[in-house]
Parts: C-alpha cells; structure tokens; sequence
C-alpha cells in the first residue's frame, strides 16, 4: 500500500513552503479562514526542547467537547508524531479557539476503524490525501490497514482539552 516513488514528509524546498502556509495565516490571526477543518497543533521539540507548530487536517470531532481526531499522513516517520508521543502536553487551535490539551494516539483498531469510518465519509478527499503521502488504499479493510499501522501507515490521534479548557 506504500507507493516507493513517493518520498517521506517534506524537508526542503516549495513543497515544505506551501505545506507551511496556514500557520502564516494563523500566526498573524487568520486562522479562522480555515475553518473546523483544520487545526494549529503546537508540540514541544523531542531533541530541542522548543515549540513547533504544524497545520493538519481535522479528521473528525470526537463527542465530547473540544475534542479532535487528526491523522499522521507518514505514521511515525512525522516529526510532528515523534515529538508528541515524547511529550503529549499540546496546544491546539481549531477555528478561532485556543486550548491546552494532550495528544493521545488511538489503540490500532480504533484508529483502522475511524480511518476506514473517514474514508466512508469523505471517499474522494481520503483518497486523494492518501494518495499525497504514497498510499493507495482502494477498499474499506486497506483504510483500516493503514489506519492500524502506526509505523508505515496513518495513524489516528486524538487531540483532548485539558480539564476546564473545554
């Protein structure tokens, strides 16, 4: 499901640039022009120590209130991944709210199954997002697959306020 020609995530050069962007947006208050859709997920550095931020696309809002469901396109081959699951104290913003919270990774056949449940939802733009990051899922049980595989597929996580920033 891999696809060999396509790299890992952006280092360097335009791609990396316009990947960038909506964080200019939200950095200079205007992320509220993207919407539910997208969220500002500020992570501490694993090596660092400092913030760094990445915009990723909101994958589905979970029942309970200011709770995200978002996807790492590349599994743990995300920096972005690698550093919350070091440190999973995040802030996060969607729209125009701000909160505190913890980045929680779902158990693999929780993730397969909100995956495959997104794909179900939103067939065209799932499959055109995994296609950007070198998969070809064409079933429900191949979303589930890459859903459940944290290492070389899209593993879900699940973005929680922190009590009382809900």
């Amino acid at each position: 499901m891999l696809n060999p020609l396509r790299g890992g995530p952006p280092g360097k050069g335009l791609r990396r640039l316009a990947l960038r962007a909506p964080i200019g947006l939200y950095r200079i208050g205007l992320g509220g022009l993207l919407g539910q859709r997208m969220v500002l997920l500020t992570h501490t550095g694993r090596v660092s120590g400092r913030p760094r931020q990445v915009v990723l696309e909101v994958v589905a809002r979970l029942p309970e209130p200011g709770c995200y469901l978002i996807a790492s396109g590349y599994g743990e081959r995300s920096q972005w991944l690698r550093n919350i699951l070091a440190t999973p104290e995040v802030h996060y913003q969607v729209g125009r709210r701000t909160r505190r919270g913890t980045a929680v990774p779902l158990p693999p056949e929780e993730s397969g199954r909100a995956l495959a449940d997104y794909a179900r939802q939103h067939p065209r733009l799932a499959g055109r997002l995994m296609r950007s990051v070198g998969h070809a899922p064409s079933t429900q049980a191949d979303f589930e697959a890459l859903g459940a595989d944290r290492h070389g597929g899209v593993p879900l996580i699940a973005l929680r306020p922190s009590p009382g920033d809900a």
